[in-house]
């Protein structure tokens, strides 16, 4: 079996546990700087089953491509922690206020960037949109196969990869020629955890504008002098050659008007025993309102 070139598609993304409501600007996009951010929850599994191939076939190549503003290299660091070995960030104002449409096109300019690949992973949905739109659109972008919903890579071989996908009444599986796209389902094993070795290992990684950061210490930028691998490339617009009424907002026909926390809470409620009457007697009420059926 052929060692592969993996490319984990993760993103950093605003906790929506803790929408308050300074959550959106006045132009309709997520103020993210009021928002504590975490590694995207699907993009974890993606990971991790991108460090399952890679246990299984020597040789193999884990890369983690992320878009997103400075503070996102974080999750280059977190992918690095955890078995990641090389991080690439997309990072420029402009392509800031992106829809799926745009930050679909930009990730498959920066994936193109980094050719040639076997499989692209990445997350079934981001918890701050929940669209599960953009995996699907990359792959169209760059015009090869994708599966849709992975669960479990079931074989690989040196030209194709089998995998059983979660359905909403089921499984199923699929196989797929290299090169090709799959997006992860939250049924798949969580992701491991990080490594007390590689901690100590990439703990000092940067990109180039955190170095130049006027908080870097003088002995950070001899380190990365010393050790390039520490280094975290970031690609503007014109790295990845990317065209401007594309991305950002210019190139978003989708615009989110307003965000809000909604609490729910019961008008009333109502105790049952485990008897078959009140069983049933829930669930035709349940069916009833359609809350199920």
């Amino acid at each position: 079996m052929r060692p592969l070139k993996i490319v984990v598609l993760a993103k950093q993304v605003p906790d929506t546990r803790n929408v308050g409501t300074d959550a959106m600007k006045p132009d309709g996009t997520v103020n993210r700087g009021k928002l504590p951010t975490i590694y995207n929850p699907d993009d974890l599994h993606a990971l991790e089953l991108a460090l399952n191939i890679k246990d299984r076939v020597p040789g193999t190549t884990v890369t983690v491509l992320t878009m997103g503003p400075k503070r996102a290299a974080d999750i280059i660091r977190e992918s690095y922690y955890r078995g990641a070995d090389n991080g690439f960030m997309i990072s420029d104002r402009r392509f800031g206020g992106a829809d799926t449409l745009a930050t679909s096109y930009t990730l498959a300019k920066g994936i193109e960037k980094l050719a040639p690949y076997d499989l692209i992973l990445g997350g079934r949905q981001a918890i701050d949109g929940d669209t599960a739109q953009v995996g699907p659109q990359s792959a169209e972008k760059l015009n090869i196969p994708q599966v849709t919903y992975v669960e479990e890579v079931m074989s690989i071989s040196d030209n194709e990869i089998v995998a059983k996908r979660r359905l909403e009444k089921g499984v199923e599986t699929v196989s797929a020629p290299f090169p090709c796209l799959m997006t992860v389902h939250d049924s798949s094993p969580v992701c491991r955890s990080r490594q007390a070795k590689r901690v100590m290992q990439y703990k000092y990684a940067r990109t180039q504008t955190e170095l130049k950061s006027k908080s870097t210490e003088e002995y950070l930028r001899e380190l990365h002098t010393k050790r390039p691998y520490l280094t975290i490339p970031e690609w503007g617009v014109e790295d990845i050659d990317a065209e401007m009424e594309k991305i950002g907002l210019s190139g978003s026909p989708t615009k989110v008007k307003s965000v809000e926390s909604i609490v729910l809470t019961a008008e009333e409620t109502k105790v049952l025993s485990d008897s078959d009457v009140d069983i049933e007697m829930m669930i035709k009420e349940l069916i009833e309102n359609h809350t199920i059926g």
